[in-house]
């Protein structure tokens, strides 16, 4: 039996390659097998399923191509790229000249058709630049490449998002299926706190979506899936922006990670980095969520669409508002020539990356815990002292979200808010910078709530919710980590990872907060110029009045929509 044991082992050393090949052949021949027959039995059904397997052997076969024939492919392109240096001179007017016209032709035809309310947004995000440009670190030195193609990329992931009917259904179906997955942390949340858990609607419903997406996380992380997806929106980003090869990678590993595990990422590069990349790190950190809290924001009601949405569309934005406010000035020593390897997960097996992920999580729910805690405790504390001192000079109202509220306004309106309405998004804008985020989501998800259920939009000459509109650029415009709080945590986060570099981050922190709010600002304006207007009444009050009418009612664009919600 030794012997023959022996005999079995040095033919599966001797071929080791092909019997794994082999293996591998079976396997992915039985999932295709599986996959012709859920198709074959309802198409319509097994769509995800056949988008996913052509999209999985599409990138397969890429990856076994360039790993293969990379010189090949190179060469081959260097020709059309030499022959493209050539004629740069002149062609780079030709294509600055046609991007003026067609930006000029698509405002006027968009503002004819929609109304004016895109113009503004266009104005907000011109405003913006030239903001970032005015107060830039070195103006005369900003390489307007990654800016502009930056915005480029902003705007194209918008307009195929949100204007197109196949990018807004693939995101809105994917909102779905995350909302749908998100629930399943009802089961366990159920089993620890009992069946009344939702009584404790924060504490048991909302944290534990933080716990099972940070697991779920670090098992993607274990089997390689998050690094391979953050190297190719890294790589992306990097072939459109021209922006260096680190930069790229943790603006990319910010869409779905947090402002400290990416760097991670790029750990051994973090020391030999310039002072231009370390701000477009922190500045990529500040404009975008990790997806761990995405969950939680999804739960408050929040449009799950347009927060994968603003997630996607601020990895550009943050590069090309760092790129304006801090632009390069030395040589990268870490360039698209020097190979870039991504850090591996710690963890054995899939087990234990799953244990470590709700491990790591504690901290996390911890944290966010007592932030709360201590910040509403702070605001009412805040707000009770305001009012006394308002009392006096006989404004009682006088609280720290009016404050706020006049500050931020300007800035809300520039954005495409209605005036109306720039006042309660200035002080929704106001608790995201001076507390976190998550306050700043909770209140909106209160107003989307009064919308919802309708109801007298004015109380005691207080607004009680605002229009779709105001809400979805709302959404877009808080989309980011670009707080105070978080400002202590990236320095901190960072310094314990490149403690050579020490006072460049505590020198680059505070500008690269501010270029982070203002590409979530951008973000927002880009959201603005593509929303369409949709109805802005609340159903019942419009039924309510057509059927109360004695007239028999007329049809109108808003009572057909309304009828088919209805019918839904």
């Amino acid at each position: 039996l030794e012997k023959q044991y022996d005999k079995v082992c040095g033919f599966y050393k001797k071929h080791k390659t092909r019997i794994r090949y082999v293996i591998y052949g079976i396997l992915i021949t039985a999932y295709l097998a599986v996959v012709i027959a859920a198709c074959s039995l309802n198409f319509q059904r097994a769509l995800p399923l056949f988008i996913i397997t052509v999209i999985a052997i599409f990138f397969i076969c890429w990856d076994f191509l360039i790993a293969k024939y990379e010189d090949r492919i190179a060469a081959f392109f260097s020709l059309g790229e030499r022959c493209l240096e050539k004629q740069w001179l002149w062609m780079k007017w030709v294509l600055r000249a046609a991007l003026i016209v067609t930006i000029i032709c698509w405002l006027i035809f968009d503002t004819a058709k929609q109304g004016s309310h895109q113009l503004i947004s266009f104005g907000g995000l011109v405003l913006y630049v030239l903001l970032m440009f005015i107060f830039s670190k070195y103006p005369a030195r900003v390489a307007w490449r990654p800016v502009f193609s930056g915005i480029g990329m902003q705007f194209i992931l918008g307009l195929l998002i949100l204007r197109t009917k196949v990018g807004f259904d693939v995101f809105n179906w994917l909102g779905n299926q995350i909302q749908t997955f998100l629930e399943y942390s009802d089961t366990g949340a159920k089993f620890v706190f009992g069946e009344k858990y939702t009584d404790h609607f924060f504490a048991f419903k909302v944290l534990p979506i933080v716990v099972f997406f940070s697991t779920v996380m670090s098992m993607l992380y274990h089997v390689g899936f998050m690094q391979w997806l953050i190297g190719k929106v890294g790589w992306i980003m990097q072939i459109f922006m021209g922006t260096t090869p680190v930069e790229s990678m943790v603006a990319a590993g910010n869409i779905f990670v947090g402002q400290t595990e990416s760097p991670l990422l790029v750990r051994p590069y973090l020391p030999y980095l310039t002072k231009s990349e370390l701000h477009a790190i922190m500045t990529a950190g500040f404009s975008t969520i990790a997806g761990s809290v995405l969950g939680a924001y999804i739960s408050f009601g929040v449009s799950a669409s347009h927060l994968l949405t603003a997630s996607v569309m601020s990895a550009p934005a943050s590069l090309a508002t760092a790129k304006l406010f801090w632009p390069e000035t030395e040589k990268p020593t870490v360039t698209l020539k020097s190979r870039l390897h991504m850090a591996k997960g710690e963890s054995k097996n899939l087990l234990e990356a799953a244990s470590q992920g709700a491990s790591t999580s504690i901290l996390l729910v911890a944290n966010i815990a007592v932030n709360l805690i201590s910040f509403l405790a702070l605001l009412a504390f805040v707000d009770s002292a305001l009012s006394w001192v308002g009392n006096l000079f006989d404004y009682p109202q006088l609280n720290f979200e009016n404050i706020c509220a006049y500050v931020f306004m300007p800035f809300s309106f520039v954005m495409g808010v209605d005036w109306e309405d720039s006042f309660i998004i200035g002080g929704l804008l106001g608790y995201k910078t001076f507390f976190n985020e998550f306050v700043a989501y909770e209140r909106l998800s209160k107003l989307i709530h009064n919308r919802e259920k309708g109801g007298s939009m004015y109380m005691n000459g207080v607004k009680q919710y605002m229009t779709v509109r105001s809400e979805v650029i709302a959404t877009y415009a808080l989309c980011g980590f670009a707080n105070f709080g978080s400002l202590g945590l990236v320095i901190g986060g960072l310094t314990s990872i490149a403690p050579s570099k020490k006072r460049d981050i505590a020198g680059g922190a505070f500008r690269a907060m501010i270029a982070g709010t203002v590409a979530c600002f951008m973000t927002a304006c880009v959201a603005g110029m593509l929303t369409v207007p949709s109805l802005e009444v609340p159903c019942h009050t419009l039924l309510g009045s057509v059927f109360n009418s004695t007239d028999f009612p007329a049809n109108s664009t808003e009572l057909v929509e309304c009828c088919q919600q209805l019918f839904t």
